[in-house]
């Protein structure tokens, strides 16, 4: 037979581990606040299905651009597009002068710092679509832009888009085959 095992009552023995909790203070800093935001211009560029949001900037000393080391002879404005040089962005060589036409227009390419965000299209609308955007930033900065900017053409929209589709036909003018028998 298992023994019994007596308890007393009344005595409780207890272990007490003494934990040592060192507690800090955090005490909340400031909030850094950035050293005046810069100044930009903003204005939205469209072309077919492309929409682009544009920023310009004056350019200062402490923006380097991606030809810093490069040589002098070949201008690259510092243009931003998608969080990407607009060199990476755009693989054409035509697409980057479509970019850059406004400003090569003033003659101020190492001028300005542009960011944009572009979507909707394909590449072809959306460097068309910024081209519309720096041009119209442009006018925002210097309102004595805008006579030279209209004449090339920069600030008008172009209202050529996709023909819809028409009932009966295969696509907006494309007809099925037809054969007499």
């Amino acid at each position: 037979m298992p023994k019994k095992t007596t308890v007393k009552k009344g005595v409780k023995k207890t272990l007490k581990k003494e934990v040592q909790v060192k507690v800090e203070t955090l005490v909340p800093e400031e909030p850094v606040k950035p050293a005046t935001r810069e100044k930009y211009y903003e204005a939205r560029g469209g072309r077919k299905e492309s929409v682009a949001r544009v920023r310009l900037y004056t350019k200062k000393a402490t923006d380097l651009s991606a030809q810093a080391g490069a040589a002098t002879t070949e201008e690259k404005a510092l243009i931003i597009v998608n969080g990407k040089d607009y060199r990476e962005y755009f693989t054409d060589a035509n697409l980057w002068e479509v970019v850059e036409s406004p400003l090569k227009k003033l003659k101020s390419i190492n001028r300005f710092k542009v960011t944009v965000v572009v979507h909707g299209g394909g590449k072809s609308g959306q460097a068309g679509a910024i081209k519309h955007g720096i041009a119209r930033t442009l006018v925002e900065f210097d309102a004595n832009f805008r006579k030279k900017l209209k004449k090339s053409g920069y600030l008008t929209r172009d209202p050529r888009a996709k023909e819809r589709r028409k009932y009966g036909l295969k696509k907006a003018r494309k007809a099925p085959r037809w054969a007499k028998r």
